[in-house]
């Protein structure tokens, strides 16, 4: 059996952790190639642009006919 904690947490006390856990709406920036919005300082996944090079192959996706 896990360890038990020997008392219960205040919910004052339990607030001022939970104060620290905060989301965070991430920087976006457009893509100077094909001008898809992508992370900063990442590697287009769209394009496979980094800093005006190109650094991957991305592989497109055909449609199939049925």
């Amino acid at each position: 059996m896990a360890p038990l904690p020997k008392r219960r947490w205040s919910t004052a006390r339990q607030g001022k952790k939970r104060a620290s856990f905060v989301l965070v709406k991430p920087n976006l920036c457009r893509c100077p190639n094909c001008g898809e919005v992508k992370l900063p300082h990442t590697v287009c996944p769209r394009c496979g642009f980094y800093k005006g090079k190109k650094v991957i192959n991305i592989k497109v996706k055909t449609k199939k006919n049925k």
